[in-house]
């Protein structure tokens, strides 16, 4: 699937230049941003550089809320807190591909998939319900994993539809508090706007703000584990929405046909294993939602912790395709508040980490490393591979390099599990 692309450019309080580009890249940064027209094909992405780098929609709309950047002179009048293009604050936020899907085909391609993975399947269609429409496909079966997940007290209790205040975040009922985000404690809030049965605009809150009415609230989940709720209303241009609903004060499910739990598990059988000596931050993008990389998983040393590989059968689909769930790995000694929130650029850690993991379901799991390019060239301080009871090929990064069965390239590697479990060793 091809986008065409608006590139724009940014400055600190300054202005914003312009600027062509040949990918949609995905960063942050502050000063100055540049926009133009590359036509491919259809869909219009909204890009945006500070400085000769990518930054996101969303670290433009912060800084233009803060007073901290502004357009140059011959800029368009782009508004970056607006839901205007398949790829913006509210799609793809983070280093996430999230507009961009890859196939992934029978066999194992080539090059690693993005965020997400595409099949023949049929959209669903949208509510026509005044409130955001809720959706309804089948009830997962998930397969435990063998290691077991930290926190996440009443993971396996019913969430009382309807009764909470917003306000109140979730914590006895599977989510994790994200304290550090100054959210909440939730991972992400967007406060969308409905049009003709679509998501027509939407706002993503910044620190400080709230979970209100008229928002979406999304969660973290214990490892293993990945958030059930998102409505089959969705963005109008591509972009995605999760989590609760505040509505009239009091919070509600949003798919409480496949799980009244907030949280569920995937089928089971991926892992993350630290052999390094020291803990190590990997960070799950927000989706459906914000795709901000914010659900943190801390690997202790020595330490052997679930992945959660979606269901591709039940789980979230981006128009009628299946989707996959993407990490971010950063370096050694970041933690998981530093690493698992929006970047400056400044370090690569965040949403410029060096290194993607790509893990999804369909017709068997297929895993994935890869770079996180075009946001960055950097490369991580060490090494990940795949290993597994039954794999489909090999993959490896060591030393920089990723290699697998037809030979060594610097983008990215790709397995299929033919049978058993499967784990990222981190060496």
């Amino acid at each position: 699937m091809k986008f065409n692309s608006v590139a724009l450019t940014l400055a600190t309080a300054g202005s914003l230049v312009a600027a062509q580009h040949n990918h949609p890249h995905r960063h942050h940064h502050k000063r100055t941003v540049d926009s133009q027209v590359v036509t491919d094909n259809g869909n219009t992405v909204i890009q945006y550089e500070l400085n000769g780098k990518q930054v996101t929609a969303e670290y433009v709309c912060q800084g233009i809320r803060e007073n901290k950047l502004k357009y140059a002179d011959g800029q368009p009048a782009v508004d970056p807190c607006q839901s205007s293009s398949a790829v913006s604050s509210s799609s793809s936020p983070s280093s996430t591909p999230a507009a961009t899907p890859t196939e992934v085909p029978t066999e194992a391609p080539t090059e690693a998939p993005g965020e997400f993975v595409e099949t023949s399947l049929s959209a669903s269609s949208a509510s026509s319900s005044s409130a955001i429409a809720t959706s309804s496909p089948a009830a997962s079966s998930s397969a435990s994993p063998k290691s077991s997940s930290s926190g996440g007290k009443g993971v396996d209790s019913d969430f009382p539809d309807g009764e909470l205040d917003c306000g109140t975040f979730p914590s006895d009922y599977g989510a994790i508090s994200l304290d550090y985000l100054g959210l909440g404690g939730w991972s992400g809030i967007q406060y969308v706007t409905l049009a003709d049965k679509v998501v027509s605009d939407i706002v993503t809150a910044v620190t400080g703000d709230k979970c209100r009415s008229g928002a979406m609230c999304s969660y973290a989940c214990p490892a293993g584990y990945q958030k059930s709720q998102w409505p089959i209303t969705q963005g109008s241009t591509g972009q995605s929405v999760g989590g609760l609903e505040c509505k009239n004060g009091k919070l509600y499910l949003t798919n409480p046909s496949l799980s009244k739990k907030l949280c569920i598990e995937g089928v089971g059988g991926v892992h993350a294993e630290n052999k390094l000596g020291e803990e190590i931050a990997i960070c799950r993008t927000d989706y459906p939602g914000t795709e901000a990389e914010t659900i943190p998983l801390a690997l202790g040393d020595n330490e052997l912790q679930p992945l959660t590989c979606p269901n591709g059968a039940t789980y979230f689909k981006w128009q009628g395709k299946i989707t996959s769930a993407q990490y971010y790995v950063n370096p050694r000694g970041t933690s998981t508040k530093e690493g698992c929130q929006w970047g400056d650029g400044s370090k690569p850690v965040g949403n410029w980490a060096p290194i993607n993991l790509g893990v999804g379901e369909n017709n068997g799991k297929w895993l994935s490393i890869f770079q996180n390019s075009p946001t960055t060239s950097e490369k991580l301080d060490f090494n990940i591979k795949i290993q597994g009871d039954n794999l489909g090929g090999s993959c490896k990064y060591e030393n920089g390099k990723f290699t697998s069965e037809s030979g060594t390239n610097d983008s990215g590697c790709t397995v299929s599990v033919v049978s058993g479990d499967a784990t990222f060793v981190f060496y």
